[in-house]
């Protein structure tokens, strides 16, 4: 044993210190040697030398693999629970070193120099002394950067990844669960980058455990296991003579046992091949994991299928604002930035840029590519010359495999891969711009060539290639896809494919027409049309540019009832290019056609006579054309009123009263109660009105019923009786919601109106707030013009005048950018525009706003209102007799005096507090008692 005058040995080499202790840790007077001391030390110590000990061997591990700027945080903790543990010091220096922090390097080696000469009066160690000289001399060897796997592992990426968040929380979640995933989709959709950036957030990923074999250019399947031995040893090796059992021994000698991610990008050529080494790889390996990506599956039991899709795009009626959140339009801008510095999504290039991600389907290499031509083009001309997307698209990244380029050279690669009947069928479903059933499909594309027994399978086999996506039971091809295969159908292919669709659509339409007024089948068949749409379209503009009058007749038959049923404007247009057809339309149909052009058309030109009108309707009863277009039955007796012919509307509304449907006859009598209340025959309306209810109700057909309970909710309105009001306009919200009409949201405007007209201001915003979230969701912008009249008129009755008139100025905004005429603007504004300036006192503005609010009530065919607006006027301005005689106007000019509306019971209040009640009675006895066409008169002048 040493004395206490031997040379003490350096503390370091005692145990109890090498923990970070002090002497201080010893018995006062104790001189234990360390065997001695090691003895006693208690379990607890021993195992936490154990940790320490092994937390610096992982610290030295994780240096190792470049991955100091992960460490650094915890190494700084344990150090400072080890404060003179030099082995820390070292390695804190090495890491800090690494991450270019030099002189906290050097602040380490002196911090623990002086602590080490404080505590235990010694110098630091050979190897700290060795690594304070390297780092001054900026000789320490910098550990190599692995925040990646070893080069070649992956691919390095040069762009940022932009959307995916749902297709990458799938994936992950699919590679915790199995075993084999594979990434399918359509080519340049971006399953390579999907599974890159997948792969990098793998845990096998932060232990170096992943490794990428890119296939594409593997020609032959006896080729694939040494494209994976290549990618495994970081060069391809040559052709051996080993057999393909060998291989695979090989390649799972070097993955290794332990858990390992294999990256199998662009299969699609290799599929048999591939599925097969899958199989066996994974047999072997059981703690290896497959992710694969290829346009069609590997068809391997325990597979898993990762669909990947195009980005989402903005929606046709989406505002500029709106297009952002699209992660296509994202993804072009960030693109585009790139190509073009400053590039930004604004007002100027907002609409081309959401155009450009629709017309491309969202595809991101499409995007890419199309974001690559900014170095020449503008984005609006991009957008303009889209037609011809392959021309335009046909240099990109010159990096990229050849056959990843170009758009061309993408989609010519999958077609490659297609059998001759995948690539027949893929040409002839090129016609159908809106996607089709299967049963479209059958009869359209199937010849002898294609036997229709065939070709559900044949289809099957596209959908598995990514030629064609299958969403519920309709089948659509990519845009860019369509086009590529368009460009295929020969000359004589077409002819015979376009007579075979305008065949099956002609059938289909006048299949379902009928069934657009029945209750038991109108929901389906509805729903049919809007399937369709796009199909029936087609098929009726390739008739009239075709010159097929047959064909363009009757699919217009069909297509303008929907229309009607779906408020849709542009039937206009269709009647009348198909009039052109003249004579070659059989007589009933030319009959039909021009009655609804001259008498329900927006061609702004009235009638020059009763002539014209008569000799059409004559037609019309001659040709039997009202039993074969449902149409005339409102539009003949309506139309003929409304420009003031009323002996041909009686003619024909007896016509249509005759009609052998019910209900064509529950349409007569709405038509009945609509003129009779226009005229001012409110009693003779109640009868007919009521009748309609009933035969629609009948009928079971909803779109009747919707628009004649609303009228029942206007009476029970006028009358005063907002109970019923508001249930029957419930109900009318209800069936039109059950269509999904636009009708829906005109319908709930006036439930709002009738609650507000009830006192129920609170629901009258619940209704208006709804209403308008689903003209939002719809992208129904010119629906917000009926309902920012709504919301005007809600903030007057809530007092909130400034409100209003805010209202109304969004609305005349709104209605400047959709181009309606101002005279239409004019006609809806200004009666509510009058009626703020009354609440707000300011009866001069008023008067002057009387003449167009008085020919916007006429307009709307609400002419009562304008006289009722003159009632507060006259008030407003002192002459509460003349005010009286107003609203006796107002009753013989409507034929009821409107009982329901609160501002005009308080109006009445006020005029019979100045006149008193006699006074008030006589006056307004001027008004009511005159005859209705006088009341009309003095309204104008």
């Amino acid at each position: 044993m040493k004395t206490a005058s031997s040379t003490p040995a350096d503390p370091r080499s005692r145990p109890w210190l090498g923990h970070g202790g002090s002497t201080a840790d010893l018995p006062a007077g104790s001189c234990l040697d360390a065997g001695v001391a090691a003895a006693r030390r208690t379990p607890a110590v021993r195992l936490e030398d154990l940790r320490v000990a092994a937390a610096e061997d992982r610290f030295e591990a994780e240096l190792r693999l470049g991955r100091h700027a992960h460490v650094l945080s915890e190494l700084a903790e344990e150090a400072a629970r080890h404060p003179l543990r030099e082995r820390f010091a070292v390695l804190r220096m090495r890491a800090l070193y690494a991450a270019g922090r030099r002189s906290d390097a050097l602040d380490v080696y002196e911090d623990m120099r002086r602590g080490l000469a404080e505590e235990l009066g010694v110098d630091p160690s050979a190897e700290l002394q060795q690594t304070h000289l390297a780092v001054l001399r900026g000789e320490l060897d910098r550990p190599r950067a692995h925040s990646e796997p070893p080069p070649g592992r992956l691919l390095t990426q040069l762009t940022s990844f932009v959307g995916r968040e749902e297709e990458m929380s799938l994936l992950a979640g699919l590679m915790e669960t199995s075993r084999l995933v594979t990434v399918v989709g359509p080519g340049g959709v971006g399953k390579t980058r999907l599974a890159v950036e997948a792969a990098t957030r793998h845990p096998a990923y932060r232990r170096g455990r992943v490794w990428f074999v890119p296939l594409a250019e593997v020609s032959s399947p006896d080729r694939l296991a040494d494209a994976v031995l290549g990618a495994l040893r970081g060069f391809r090796p040559p052709e051996t003579g080993h057999g393909a059992t060998r291989l695979i021994e090989r390649v799972a000698e070097l993955l290794g046992a332990d858990d390992a991610v294999l990256v199998l990008d662009n299969c699609e050529h290799l599929v048999a091949a591939v599925s097969v080494f899958g199989d066996q790889l994974l047999d072997l390996l059981p703690r290896l994991r497959v992710l694969a990506t290829s346009r069609e599956s590997l068809a391997v039991i325990g597979e898993a299928l990762c669909p990947l899709g195009p980005l989402d795009v903005p929606a046709e009626t989406a505002e500029p604002a709106e297009a952002g959140g699209s992660a296509a339009v994202r993804l072009f801008v960030d693109r585009a930035a790139a190509v073009q510095p400053g590039f930004a999504l604004e007002e100027s290039t907002a609409g081309p840029v959401a155009d450009i991600c629709r017309r491309l389907d969202g595809l991101p290499l499409a995007l890419e590519l199309a974001a690559a031509r900014l170095r020449s083009m503008s984005v609006s001309q991009i957008a303009h010359r889209l037609d011809d997307r392959f021309r335009l698209l046909s240099s990109g990244n010159r990096a990229a495999l050849p056959r990843q380029r170009t758009l061309l050279a993408v989609i010519e690669w999958s077609w490659d891969l297609l059998t001759d009947q995948e690539r027949v069928l893929a040409r002839r479903m090129s016609i159908f711009p809106g996607g089709a059933s299967g049963a479209a499909i059958e009869a359209v594309c199937s010849d002898a060539g294609l036997p229709g027994e065939d070709v559900f399978y044949v289809l099957s086999s596209l959908v598995d290639k990514s030629i064609v996506a299958k969403t519920g039971d309709r089948y659509r091809m990519l845009e860019t896809i369509r086009a590529y295969a368009a460009g295929r159908l020969r000359a004589d292919e077409r002819g015979i494919v376009a007579a075979g669709f305008a065949r099956y659509f002609v059938g289909l339409g006048e299949e379902y027409e009928p069934l657009l007024r029945t209750g038991a089948h109108q929901l389906a068949s509805i729903a049919m049309f809007d399937a369709e749409y796009d199909n029936l379209v087609f098929a009726l503009r390739s008739a009239i540019d075709g010159g097929h009058a047959d064909t363009a007749w009757r699919l217009l038959g069909p297509l303008y009832w929907y229309w009607n049923v779906r408020f849709d404007a542009r039937s206009d247009d269709f009647v009348a290019e198909v009039l052109r057809f003249g004579d070659a339309l059989p007589g009933h149909a030319r009959a039909a056609f021009t009655a609804v052009h001259l008498l329900a058309g927006n061609s702004g030109t009235m009638p020059a006579d009763s002539a014209l009108v008569r000799s059409v309707l004559e037609d019309c009863a001659r040709t039997g054309a009202m039993e074969r277009c449902p149409a005339l039955v409102v539009v003949a007796p309506a139309g003929a009123y409304l420009y003031g012919f009323d002996e041909l509307a009686e003619r024909e509304l007896q016509r249509a009263r005759q009609h052998p449907e019910q209900w064509a006859r529950a349409c007569a009598l709405l038509v009945e109660a609509f003129i009779r209340a226009d005229r001012g025959d409110w009693e003779g309306s109640a009868t007919p009105r009521e009748r309609a209810v009933r035969e629609f109700e009948q009928t079971g057909e909803r779109y009747g019923q919707a628009v004649s309970l609303a009228a029942m909710a206007r009476a029970h309105s006028v009358e005063g009786e907002h109970d019923k009001a508001v249930a029957e306009a419930e109900r009318s919200v209800t069936l039109a919601a059950e269509l999904a009409l636009e009708q829906e949201i005109y319908h709930r405007a006036w439930l709002a109106t009738v609650r507000m007209r009830g006192g129920d201001l609170e629901g009258a915003r619940r209704d208006v707030d709804a209403a308008r979230r689903r003209a939002s969701d719809r992208g129904q912008r010119h629906v917000e013009i009926e309902l920012l009249l709504c919301v005007a008129d809600l903030h007057r009755r809530s007092g909130e005048p400034e409100q209003a008139d805010a209202a109304l100025d969004r609305l005349e905004a709104l209605a400047g950018e959709l181009s309606m005429p101002c005279e239409v603007t004019a006609s809806r504004v200004a009666p509510v525009r009058m009626a703020n300036l009354l609440a707000t006192g300011a009866a001069a503005r008023a008067r002057a706003l009387l003449p167009e609010a008085v020919r916007g009530a006429f307009a709307v065919r609400d002419v009562a209102s304008a006289a009722q607006l003159l009632a507060r006027l006259l008030c407003l301005e002192g002459d509460p007799a003349g005010a009286a005689t107003a609203l006796g106007m107002s009753q013989v000019i409507r034929g009821a005096f409107d009982h329901g509306d609160p501002e005009l019971r308080e109006l009445t209040t006020e005029l019979v507090r100045r006149l008193g009640q006699a006074g008030y009675d006589a006056a307004y006895r001027l008004g009511a008692c005159l005859p209705r066409a006088d009341a009309l008169h003095r309204l104008t002048t």
